[in-house]
C-alpha cells in the first residue's frame, strides 16, 4: 500500500506505483472547499477572488525534466511552460491562431512576407518583450543542431532575412508564400524568451513574459510559480501555482479526494463516472480533445509494406477500442487526424473491421502467421487496455501480438525511434501543424517515420495556396494518401477529463487540451 511517497511540507508528490496511500495535508492559502455548494469549475460562476495557492497534478518526466520552454514535450512540460511564458499567438477552441504577444499580423499580396507587430508586455525581469527578443527565440528554435519541438514548424520563416522593423516590428521573409502563416506563430513550443537566454538558465532563473514567475524546481517532484502583477492580460488570481508530479492516475485522484491538490489532470473514464454528480470533486470533460490510435513505423518490416499497414487498419474494431480502452469516453476514429478540424477529410468512408481482406493482405505481403512486438505503457490513460483489446482482434487475423511495457518516464522517447509499432495519442492541434511536426521528412516527432518528399511537396503547395477551398482540396488528397497507405492506425477521439475540487472556479469547459484556454491558471480562482 505504501506505493506513494510521503508529502514533503510544499506538497511534492512523487508516485512510485500504484494504488496511492496519502496522509492529510493542508497549507495556508488553500481554501477549503468541505461547506462550498456553488457549480462546478468549469463553469467558471461567481465572482474571482484573489489569493491563495492552487496545487495542480499532472504526470510528470522523472528526473529528466526541464523548464525549457522549446523543448516541452509533456501536457505538464507545455502547462509549465504557458504558465512562465507566453507566444505570438495560440491555437482557440476551434483551433484558429488567436493573437497573444503579437498584437496584430498582416501578410503582403504574395503571402511571402508578414509584418507582426508586437504588443507592449514585460518580462519578469521587467524588460520589454522587442523584435529582437522574438527572433532569438525562433533562431534559438530552428538551430540545426538542436531537436526543438517548434523547429519543423517554424521551417517556413527565413530567419536571416527577417528583421526588427522597429522594437515592437517584425518584418518575417519567408522561403515561400504561406497562407496560414499565423499557425506558425502559434506553434506548439515557439515560445518567446530574452535574448540570449541559454539551456543552463532555465531551470534555475527562467525568465519570461507569462502569468506567473519562478519560484523554485524540482524536476520530477515540483515547481512553484508565483503571481507575476504586470502580465500584460491582466494578473491572474491566485498568489501562487504549484506543478506537482503525479504519475499514476490513482495517485492524482487520491490526492485530489484528500485535499492535497486541487486540480488532478488526465482522469480515466471510470474515475469520472464514479465521481461525476456526487459532489466531492468536479469532473471537467475536453470533449474530443485527444487523438487515440496506433503508430507504425513505415520504414521498417514489417510495416514498411502498406499491404501489411492496411491490414492492421482492417484488423481494428474501433468501437470496441472506445468502449474498452476510453470506457464509451470518445468517438471512433478513421485513421486520420483532427476529426472535425478544418480541412478534415471528413467524407472519406468510416473503416470498418475486415478480418477476411486483412487476412487476404497478410497472404500477398509473405506475412502470414505475423508476430510482432506493440509497444505501450501506463503512461497514458487507456493505453495497456487498448493494447489488450487490439492483441486479441489481431489473433482473430492470425497475427500473433507481443505487448511489452515501457517505462512512463521514457515512453514518448523511446517509441519515437525504436520499436515498430506503438500506442499513440495525441492533443489537439491544427491539422496543417500535425503534418508539419509528425509526417514531413525533417518533421522531429515523425513517430511513424513517414519520409515521402512527394508528400513533402503537396504540404508546402497546400501551404502557398492562397484560396481556401483550393488548399482545402490539397490537404484532402494529403489525407487520402494517408488514409490509404499511412502509419498512423486512428481509432479513437477521446475526451479529455479533469478533475478539481469544489472551490476551484474558472477551468474553461470547451478548450481540447493543448488549446489556449486548457491550463489557463492565470484564470482560475479559489472560491
Amino acid at each position: 500500500m505504501n506505493d506513494f511517497s510521503a508529502l514533503r511540507r510544499r506538497g511534492f508528490l512523487t508516485a512510485v506505483g500504484g494504488t496511492a496511500a496519502l496522509g492529510v495535508l493542508g497549507l495556508a492559502g488553500c481554501a477549503d472547499s468541505s461547506d462550498d455548494t456553488s457549480e462546478g469549475s468549469g463553469s467558471g460562476s461567481g465572482t474571482p477572488r484573489r489569493g491563495g495557492r492552487l496545487r495542480a497534478a499532472f504526470a510528470g518526466g522523472g528526473a529528466g525534466e526541464t523548464l525549457d520552454p522549446h523543448l516541452a514535450g509533456l501536457f505538464a512540460d507545455a502547462a509549465r511552460a504557458k504558465a512562465l511564458y507566453d507566444k505570438l499567438a495560440d491555437y482557440g477552441a476551434d483551433l484558429s491562431a488567436q493573437p497573444r504577444l503579437a498584437e496584430k499580423w498582416e501578410a503582403n499580396k504574395t503571402l511571402d512576407r508578414w509584418r507582426v507587430t508586437l504588443r507592449r508586455a514585460t518580462f519578469h525581469n521587467g524588460k520589454p518583450v522587442t523584435a529582437e527578443d522574438v527572433l532569438y527565440s525562433y533562431r534559438r528554435i530552428a538551430d540545426p543542431d538542436q531537436t526543438f519541438r517548434a523547429k519543423a514548424s517554424l521551417e517556413p520563416i527565413d530567419l536571416d532575412a527577417s528583421r526588427a522593423t522597429g522594437p515592437n516590428g517584425i518584418e518575417f521573409v519567408l522561403k515561400r508564400p504561406t497562407a496560414e502563416f499565423p499557425n506558425v506563430l502559434a506553434a506548439f513550443g515557439a515560445y518567446i524568451v530574452p535574448a540570449g537566454a541559454t539551456g543552463t538558465d532555465f531551470d534555475t532563473k527562467p525568465v519570461g513574459s507569462g502569468p506567473f514567475r519562478f519560484v523554485s524546481f524540482a524536476p520530477g517532484r515540483s515547481a512553484v510559480f508565483s503571481r507575476f502583477d504586470d502580465y500584460w492580460e491582466g494578473a491572474p488570481h491566485l498568489d501562487e501555482i504549484e506543478f506537482v508530479v503525479a504519475n499514476e492516475e490513482s495517485a492524482r485522484v487520491n490526492a485530489l479526494l484528500g485535499g492535497q491538490v486541487e486540480y488532478a489532470h488526465e482522469l480515466n473514464p471510470t474515475t469520472a463516472r464514479a465521481h461525476e454528480g456526487k459532489g466531492q470533486i468536479d469532473i471537467v470533460r475536453l470533449r474530443n480533445s485527444s487523438m487515440q490510435g496506433f503508430a507504425m513505423k513505415t520504414d521498417r518490416a514489417p510495416f514498411d509494406d502498406k499491404r501489411v499497414r492496411e491490414a492492421f487498419f482492417l484488423i481494428a474494431d474501433r468501437q470496441e477500442l472506445v468502449d474498452g480502452a476510453l470506457s464509451g469516453a470518445g468517438v471512433v476514429g478513421n485513421d486520420l487526424f483532427g476529426k472535425g478540424y478544418e480541412y478534415y477529410a471528413g467524407d472519406l468512408p468510416q473503416r470498418a473491421q475486415d478480418l477476411d481482406r486483412a487476412k487476404a493482405l497478410l497472404k500477398q505481403a509473405g506475412a502470414e502467421n505475423l508476430k510482432v512486438g506493440l509497444d505501450t505503457s501506463t503512461v497514458a490513460a487507456g493505453f495497456t487496455e487498448a493494447a489488450g483489446i487490439f492483441r486479441d482482434q489481431a489473433a482473430k487475423a492470425g497475427v500473433t501480438i507481443d505487448v511489452k511495457m515501457g517505462s512512463k518516464d521514457t515512453y514518448w522517447s523511446d517509441v519515437l525511434d525504436n520499436g515498430t509499432i506503438c500506442c499513440y495519442r495525441s492533443g489537439a492541434m491544427p491539422i496543417e501543424a500535425h503534418i508539419s511536426q509528425r509526417l514531413l521528412t525533417d518533421s522531429t516527432t515523425n513517430a511513424t517515420k513517414w519520409h515521402h518528399k512527394d508528400f513533402d511537396a503537396l504540404y508546402q503547395q497546400a501551404q502557398s495556396t492562397k484560396d481556401t477551398t483550393e488548399r482545402t482540396a490539397v490537404y484532402e488528397r494529403m489525407q487520402r494518401r494517408l488514409y490509404a497507405e499511412g502509419g498512423f492506425l486512428v481509432w479513437g477521439f477521446a475526451d479529455w477529463i479533469l478533475g478539481t475540487a469544489r472551490n476551484v472556479k474558472g477551468v474553461e469547459a470547451k478548450a481540447p487540451a493543448n488549446s489556449l484556454d486548457w491550463a489557463r491558471f492565470d484564470k482560475v480562482w479559489l472560491a
